[in-house]
């Protein structure tokens, strides 16, 4: 009877069985047929019995056979199995993941996240760059991050999403910026009360879902100075210089005493852990994004 058990007869055996032949299972194993039957020969003289009878031009398995092939089947899942667990503990000990994320996240929603991670997952190194939405999602399909947290404004959506996967992270919602003793009442038409006024813009994005915004309240901002720094934009903002938008992680993550904020009602922008490929991405990439999910889960706002 077996008393060593060679996985590669096992494999052999258990290819016949799922074609039927010889000759067919030497090509889903990619062997040359001697060599399966060299196995099959050796299988049968180490369990002492017959496994195989001819059956006209073909063969089939006997009941010995077909017992062993069944066995061999479940043996076979559980190796795979072991090594499945054996590589996930290895990556998950010794993994490495890139990040690319736009400035407002990675000075709010990234630091916890990858505190939580070095504490879960102390074995895995973080690399971390900084990077608006489409520069991020270029490096994502050029292989040089693993993972990029996006953004996108509720009427737009990255151009190219080809093979790209993407999990939403959280919805942050935009807001008015005036100087402190400002009001407004409450509405988005009320942006019109400031169709007069020099406007502050950000980023091309952003400055371009600013334009749709006001466009629908029915005037088009004059636009007296640009940057994409959110201190910056608060600043200008205290200095009476101008009113702009901002979203909810730019203000998480600097607010400024001088300012008042005043939530857009649906005017909301997503934010997105991307991927790449259509596979599951690498166990240390699901592991970050594990966290991303348990930081941003019931985010406060201002």
């Amino acid at each position: 009877m077996l008393r060593a058990v060679d996985l590669n007869r096992l494999r052999v055996l258990v290819a016949v069985a799922r074609t039927g032949s010889v000759t067919a299972a030497a090509e889903a194993l990619h062997y040359a047929q001697p060599s399966v039957s060299h196995h099959l020969a050796r299988l049968e003289a180490e369990a002492g019995l017959p496994l195989l009878q001819r059956a006209g031009r073909g063969i089939r398995l006997t009941e010995a056979g077909r017992l062993l092939a069944t066995r061999a089947e479940e043996i076979l899942g559980q190796v795979e199995s072991v090594h499945a667990e054996l590589a996930a503990h290895a990556g998950l000990r010794a993994g490495r993941v890139r990040l690319a994320a736009f400035p407002s996240a990675l000075a709010t929603v990234v630091p916890p996240a990858a505190a939580r991670l070095a504490t879960d997952h102390p074995g895995i190194e973080l690399a971390l760059t900084e990077a608006e939405p489409p520069e991020a999602l270029t490096a994502l399909r050029n292989g040089d991050v693993d993972l990029a947290l996006v953004f996108e404004h509720g009427e737009t959506q990255a151009a190219d999403r080809r093979a790209i996967r993407t999990t939403t992270l959280l919805t942050e919602p935009r807001y008015l910026v005036t100087p402190r003793e400002r009001s407004w009442d409450g509405s988005r038409e009320a942006l019109t009360t400031y169709a007069g006024e020099r406007w502050i813009a950000g980023c091309p994005r952003c400055r371009a879902h600013l334009l749709d915004a006001c466009r629908q309240a029915g005037f088009t901002p004059e636009i007296a100075f640009e940057t994409d720094d959110y201190v910056a934009v608060q600043s200008l903002v205290a200095a009476g210089l101008g009113v702009s938008t901002l979203p909810g992680l730019a203000l998480l993550a600097s607010r400024n005493p001088q300012v008042r904020l005043d939530r857009l009602p649906g005017d909301e922008r997503r934010v997105l852990a991307a991927t790449y490929g259509n596979s599951a991405p690498p166990l240390p990439v699901q592991a970050l994004l594990t966290v991303f999910g348990q930081t941003c889960r019931g985010q406060v706002w201002p």
